[in-house]
Formats: C-alpha cells, structure tokens, sequence
C-alpha cells in the first residue's frame, strides 16, 4: 500500500488530527489516582509515545515544570510539534524515531509517567513488545502510565467490516492513490455494499449509524483509524496481560464518569459486579454491560493503597477551576442509559463559589459549602462529574502558574498568529491548568488582533473577516454556509462582541491572555 511504511504498516501521508486529550494531563493523573485511592508519583519526566502532531505534549510542557520527551514516526507531525516547541521556549525533546530505535536509546532519563493516546490499537505485537520492554526498563517504581485504546465489546461487530475497507484499499484501491483516495473509494464501496442487504447488515442493525457517522467524520482521522495495516481492539483483560510484563496494575479510569455505578449502571448490573472483587474482570463484565469503544485508563508500577483518612486529607490539598460561566453548566450528565439530571441542593452551591473563577484547594470548597449542608463525599463526587464533563479542571498551585506563566504566553502568541494565517488549532495553553484550554479559531484570531493594539470587537471582527475572504471561507449557521459578504462581516461582529464580554474575562483568569 503506497500510503504507509513499509517496515511499520502505519499511516503516513495523512496527517493526525490537531487534537487535546486532557486525559494526559498529569494534574488530572494525579486528582484521579487520589480519589481511587492510590498514592499518585511525583512527576518530573514524563514521556508521550506516538505524539501525534505534538499539541498535547506542547500544551503540557509549556504550562508545567515537568521535562517531557517523546517520538512520532510521521516527521510532519515533529516538524510541526517542533516548531511549537521553539516558539515556546519549553523543556521539551522530541524525535521522529520509530518505536524500537527510540526505546534503544541509552540516553533516556527514567519517566515518572510515560502516555500513549490510541496508539496501542494501531500497531503490531512486534512494537507492543518494544513498548512493554520500554516500560519496564524505563518507568520509575510508583510511576504511571496513561493507554487509551479501542476494547472490543464496542467494536466487535465492526471488525470485518473495517478489515474489508483495509482489503478493498489494498486490492482495489490505485496504487499511485492518495490514501485520502483510497478511503474514499473503499467507503463508497462499503455503501454499495449494505445498500445490497447483506445478511451480516440484518445481524448488526446498530452499524447502519457508525458508519453513517463516517460521512461527517475527520477523513484525516479516519485514514489512522481504518487504513493502518495492524488495528486490534482488545478487552481489558486482554491488555492487563500485556501489561504485567512490565509489573503494571490497573488503577482507574482516565474519565471519571466511566467508574460511576449509577451513572452507568443499573441496579442489577451494580449488584453482580460486587461479587467480582478481581479488577480486571470486574472492568471487562463493566465494559460489556455499557458496550464500551474506547478505554482510557490509569496504570501504576508498585501501586501504594492509601486509606479513607490519607485519601481525603490528600483531596483537600488538591486545587481546581471551573472553565466555563456557571450559569452556562447544564445540570445533567449523560451515561449508558441515558440523561441523568444533577442535584441542584449539590451543585448549584458548588457552582456559585466557583463562578469567579478563582482557584481553590478543595478544602476550602468544603469548608465554603459546609453552610450549604453539602458533605465532603458529595463534594468529591460532583467534582469527578463536572471534570467529567469537562467543565472543571484540576489547577496548580498560584505558584507554579506563576513560574510557567511567560512560555505559555509565548506559546499562546506563536498559536494566535498562525490562526491568523490560517492555520487550525483550536486549543492555548493555560498556566492554570498545566495544559489546554478550548479556545477556538476565530477566537484565537480576535486574540491576535488585541495584541496588534485593537481595542474594539470590530476590529478584531474585521481582522478575522480577512483570514476568511484570503482562504476563501464562510461561517456557518444552522449548518449552512453564509453567503452574503454583509452576513459574514455581522456574523464576526456579534462573535467578537460575545467573546469580549463573555469569554476575554474568563481567558484572563485562565492567565491564557
């Protein structure tokens, strides 16, 4: 297939998507391993696999005192990571290595936490057994390691349709072709396919939807997830045995909804799994009662128990921010079963004292709560629920953001500048967070217009309007383009009046801007 490696079976005239994945968040590592009870590491050298185009691993390294290392094999994807990294200044090393020349190198530190997004399910058992070795060699005792991986409940009945896609680009598909073309020719030939009512169609009814999502998917993402040579979803037993080579224990979700019973669960579901004391299975039986996709899960080397007492005495000291204006939080959460509605008596007090912003340990949100009758245990829960949702974030200290603050402001210009010459990246870096924050394109751009000295939301309008006419684009609203050059032009205009008074104050307390 003219569109991977030869040696690696991986996609390379694809770019990855330009993503962040929170998850790999060592501040979020570290409250999540509290609240499960183990002894989280002190993080000093960390160390992401297969990086992508680097955002995370930037955002990361910029907004922290933590040295991070790490490797692609597509050197477009370091090039771009690189250049990131330069325009921040951070303590960063990157290579365009593949797995087994990189794991070689005798000249590594020892990691106190080594991450890989999706990355597991896209290659071979050769690299597995070079990453399982790397671990084990190079993760400090008490270290962690943060996979994310597709887990074969969810997947199971896709699997010969996805290697059917693979077979057709690789038999039917040109061989001087694009893998863009060869995806698109393969998908075109799977819509053929189930337009003919296969029986395998009439036994699956529930792949009509994933692959009508294909349609309005990434086709950069995509092209990773389908065209690779090697695409092997597992179960979570299936990757604990992997993972004990490198003396690793399962710890915990990287999505705290995933570990709430009664979010996703239901009574009876909740009752069999507490006859299962073994962590794994007990996962695995989870994993088919929800049909889970995709895991995202904290391991640890030697894991250290804490008790109920050292648990909440830790928790307290931890710090945390809300990302959003509190009266913009929906109270409902969705799980397996549904949309569940959130107390009100809990999280509408919860979400009044974090409405300014402000950063604050979690015993001081328990001590500002306690005249609102809520107890620590409903803190610590409705606090994993909203970092679930993603509306709060695990915080550094006022400290450490201030040791941080100048190379995330150097990185957050370099990003603002090259949205204004088109380039698409939707996240900054915040010395609050020690990662990324949400901060979209054209808002980037109204950024770097009030840096250049323009003070009004038309200007930052118009300036942004230039970016779209130069690339010859339109905004959209309810899901079609705008075609009049006076809609577009108002469209910006009201964009940027809302970004000045609802957003800017929000992204200076992020210290973002």
């Amino acid at each position: 297939m003219a569109s991977t490696s030869t040696d690696a079976g991986y996609v390379t005239d694809q770019e990855y998507t330009r993503g962040y994945y929170a998850e790999l968040n060592p501040l979020r590592l570290r409250l999540l391993l509290l609240n499960a009870g183990w002894i989280p590491p002190v993080i000093e050298h960390a160390c992401e696999l297969g990086f992508g185009q680097g955002v995370s691993v930037n955002l990361h390294a910029a907004a922290s005192s933590v040295s991070w290392q790490g490797t692609d094999f597509n050197a477009a994807h370091v090039a771009y990571a690189r250049e990131m990294s330069r325009a921040g200044d951070v303590n960063i090393h990157l290579a365009d290595d593949d797995f087994a020349a990189f794991c070689a190198r005798d000249d590594l530190p020892m990691f106190d936490y080594i991450a890989l997004h999706g990355i597991w399910s896209w290659v071979g058992d050769a690299n597995r057994r070079t990453i399982i070795d790397f671990i084990s060699r190079r993760l400090n005792p008490g270290g962690a390691v943060y996979i994310s991986y597709n887990t074969s409940p969810g997947w199971a009945a896709m699997l010969p349709v996805r290697d059917l896609i693979r077979a057709h680009a690789d038999v039917m598909g040109s061989p001087v072709g694009s893998t863009a073309t060869q995806l698109e020719e393969a998908l075109a030939f799977i819509e053929r396919l189930w337009q003919s009512d296969p029986v395998f169609a009439r036994a699956h009814p529930q792949l009509q939807q994933a692959l009508a999502q294909f349609k309005s998917q990434d086709r950069r993402y995509l092209a990773h997830e389908l065209l690779n040579r090697d695409w092997t979803p597992m179960s979570v037993t299936q990757l604990g045995n992997w993972l004990s080579e490198a003396r690793l224990n399962y710890a915990c979700s990287a999505q705290p909804l995933d570990d709430l019973d009664g979010l996703q669960l239901s009574s009876s579901q909740q009752a069999l799994l507490k006859e299962i004391s073994h962590p794994l299975l007990q996962a695995a039986t989870r994993d088919i009662m929800t049909n889970k996709r995709f895991r995202r899960d904290y391991w640890l080397k030697g894991a250290r128990r804490l008790n109920s007492l050292e648990i909440a005495d830790f928790i307290r000291r931890e710090h945390v921010v809300l990302l959003q204006p509190a009266d913009e939080v929906a109270l409902e959460v969705r799980g397996a079963h549904g949309v569940a509605a959130l107390q009100r008596l809990i999280y509408q007090p919860l979400l009044e004292v974090l409405s300014d912003q402000r950063v604050r340990t979690i015993g001081e949100l328990e001590k500002e709560l306690h005249k609102s009758g809520v107890t620590f245990n409903q803190l610590r829960e409705a606090l994993m629920v909203l970092i679930g949702k993603g509306v709060v974030m695990p915080a550094q200290s006022p400290r450490m953001s201030a040791l941080v603050h100048n190379q995330c402001e150097r990185l957050n210009e370099h990003l603002c500048r090259q949205a204004m010459l088109g380039a698409e990246m939707g996240y900054l870096a915040s010395p609050v967070t020690g990662g990324g924050v949400s901060v979209g394109v054209v808002e980037q751009r109204f950024l770097d217009a009030r840096r250049a000295g323009m003070v009004q939301p038309e200007q930052w309008a118009e300036a942004a309007w230039s970016v779209f006419m130069t690339q010859g684009q339109r905004l959209m609203r309810n899901g079609k383009p705008l075609t009049s050059e006076e809609e577009n032009r108002q469209a910006l205009i009201d964009q940027a009046r809302h970004f000045m008074h609802a957003r800017l104050p929000l992204l200076e307390k992020l210290q973002i801007v």
